[in-house]
């Protein structure tokens, strides 16, 4: 066994509550929505363009309430994430990593697909319907994946066996690739197709940096159980990789 087996891939792995690092970590989530809110609903992009002296404005606000409204369908999950899924403990280095990346992205991309940097509304139309469709998807791959390993786990008999059934069966890091493709169609719906870029970058971490991590750790944990699973189970995409 290796010197350090809480902590792989930047996360610590070893099991605890965290309880002000997670009500600290969901409440300044939530400001972050009502930051969006505030914007959306309450003309905040107007009234920080008058304090800047700029001629700021949403074009494009039925198309931002939508990405409002992915936003907050995102900080209700986390919070199920956090409070019910997570056994984990949460450090602070952690909690602020993400908060500035959860600001960065949610309040980023509704500013994109919003309008706020063009002076013209974009059409729905059929790229929208897929992008919402892959958002929802990635959400359901992502969240029903965690749930059903929490519920097999709370059978005292499986205690000490690696979960590989359900919606693992088909992905070692299924969750992972939940979340990749609920980023991916929440980018496609800003049509700022730069934005891809995100979710691209998402993989790359999942695949070269927080997979290995979290391999090594389940090996640890599980030894042959483990060794068994992941050679006869796709590790990210299911039935390709």
């Amino acid at each position: 066994m290796g010197k350090d087996t809480t902590k792989k891939a930047g996360v610590n792995r070893e099991y605890g509550s965290a309880i002000v690092q997670k009500w600290t970590f969901i409440l300044i989530h939530l400001i972050i929505i009502l930051f969006c809110v505030w914007i959306v609903y309450f003309n905040g992009l107007v009234l920080l363009g008058e304090i800047f002296g700029k001629n700021w404005n949403l074009i494009d606000l039925n198309r931002a309430k939508i990405l409002l409204a992915c936003a907050i369908l995102y900080w209700l999950r986390h919070i199920i994430t956090l409070f019910y899924l997570l056994e984990r403990k949460v450090a602070w280095s952690e909690v602020t990593e993400l908060i500035f990346f959860m600001a960065f992205f949610e309040i980023g991309l509704l500013l994109l697909g919003g309008g706020a940097f063009r002076d013209y509304v974009i059409s729905f139309g059929w790229l929208d319907i897929v992008a919402l469709i892959l958002l929802v998807f990635g959400m359901y791959l992502n969240s029903c994946s965690e749930i059903q390993r929490k519920l097999w786990k709370k059978n005292s008999r499986n205690n000490g066996h690696c979960y590989t059934k359900g919606l693992f069966h088909y992905s070692m890091h299924i969750n992972y690739f939940g979340d990749t493709i609920l980023f991916t169609g929440w980018c496609l719906f800003t049509y700022n197709f730069w934005t891809l870029g995100l979710p691209i970058l998402m993989a790359i971490m999942f695949i070269f940096f927080h997979i290995p991590g979290l391999d090594l750790h389940l090996h640890e944990r599980y030894g042959a159980e483990f060794k068994t699973y992941s050679e006869k189970t796709k590790k990210f995409i299911p039935f390709i990789y």
